[in-house]
């Protein structure tokens, strides 16, 4: 996947560095908070790190937040259940063969119009608690960077 960590994307551009979207399948109009690019067997996790109930339904004002500056806690959208195709991937991905990508943003939007995401990288499945929806904690590959973490650790709290 051509996407470097600490590096600010548009969905767009995730979802074409996935090879999800291209020539024959537009990214426009994809809203949900997971994509799964099966051409390059990747999970993307789309996290806003602060929900507001003007752009969120309670249904989906998930806790996802840092633990520490190299694990991220996150909730699977509220349907998804342990024995599902997702959960089997999301829990199993190493045995799986299939990776795990996470990206960040503070809010969906500022004064500019959408804000990019925050690219943390690779992250490996570390426990889970639950489901609809599976709490998951993930490892990341590398740290994410200090005022990252305290604007992912803050909304914890």
């Amino acid at each position: 996947v051509p996407m470097f960590s600490h590096a600010r994307y548009r969905r767009e551009e995730i979802l074409a560095g996935l090879d999800w979207a291209g020539s024959t399948r537009s990214a426009r109009g994809h809203a949900t908070g997971v994509v799964w690019a099966e051409a390059t067997r990747t999970d993307a996790l789309l996290v806003n790190l602060r929900k507001s109930e003007a752009d969120f339904s309670p249904s989906t004002m998930y806790r996802d937040y840092a633990v520490a500056p190299d694990l991220f806690h996150w909730e699977s959208q509220n349907t998804t259940r342990v024995d599902s195709p997702a959960g089997h991937r999301y829990l199993n991905h190493t045995a799986g063969g299939t990776h795990v990508l996470l990206f960040v943003r503070e809010r969906p939007t500022d004064e500019l119009g959408a804000v990019p995401f925050l690219c943390l990288g690779p992250v490996s499945y570390v426990d889970h608690r639950g489901e609809r929806p599976i709490a998951i904690t993930w490892q990341l590959a590398r740290r994410m960077p200090g005022e990252v973490f305290q604007q992912a650790s803050v909304v914890a709290r």
